[in-house]
């Protein structure tokens, strides 16, 4: 039935809470945050993760734009902690984000799932991240090979959950609705955007969030995905 298999890479396959995580105890540690009163690792990851996903959420429903994010996030953690953002004599912003995209944790059975559908199905990746970052996420967790095309806000000149960056993902990989399958995490961007142009979509959902308008499929742990292709 299903040809073309486009997933999502951020909290899909790229780990992306435990790579974070990471790249904030480094931080941590190496620009002695704990000096500035921040409890712990911990809890400045804690915050950082919280305000980031609401961040990408605003850009996700066009509220804010990609320099706000990295502008304002690491300022809005510290006002969150009671710490004097100016205390920090140094750009945390890019020396996360020169650390980040180097991490290399898939979630969990990520890559025994996409061994198995390698040579099944023609595989894409549909992101809203930046595109150099998600290129070396990529590469440095080894999965650059399984993916035809990478499509990205910026080359769609739209991003999820907009019609027009799945109608590109398929117009660019010579596909139609009828053979094609969304995979993603994030109900709004992934699933509502497949649905709006007719894709059949799978609701990557290891939390079991309810939802109104349902997916095609909804698992909870990514080998629920070879028992449906």
């Amino acid at each position: 039935m299903y040809k073309h298999l486009f997933f999502d890479l951020d909290h899909t396959l790229w780990d992306f809470d435990r790579n974070s995580a990471e790249c904030i105890a480094e931080l941590f540690d190496t620009f002695q945050l704990a000096d500035l009163g921040i409890l712990s690792a911990a809890e400045f990851s804690r915050h950082f993760i919280a305000i980031n996903r609401q961040l990408w959420a605003d850009y996700d429903k066009n509220l804010i734009e990609h320099g706000y994010i990295r502008k304002h996030r690491f300022p809005m953690v510290f006002r969150a902690l009671g710490v004097d953002e100016s205390a920090v004599h140094v750009d945390l912003n890019a020396e996360y984000l020169r650390l980040l995209p180097r991490k290399s944790h898939l979630l969990d059975s990520a890559r025994d799932v996409l061994d198995y559908l390698k040579g099944r199905y023609t595989m894409h990746i549909i992101t809203n991240g930046f595109a150099e970052i998600q290129a070396t996420k990529m590469e440095s967790s080894e999965i650059a090979h399984y993916f035809t095309h990478v499509i990205t806000s910026e080359n769609a000149n739209a991003k999820k959950p907009d019609p027009l960056v799945f109608q590109y993902a398929m117009e660019i990989s010579g596909t139609n609705a009828n053979e094609s399958l969304m995979i993603g995490d994030n109900y709004e961007a992934d699933i509502l955007g497949a649905k709006s142009v007719r894709l059949d979509t799978v609701f990557y959902n290891p939390e079991g969030v309810v939802v109104d308008d349902k997916p095609t499929y909804d698992i909870r742990h990514w080998t629920e995905l070879m028992t449906i292709l």
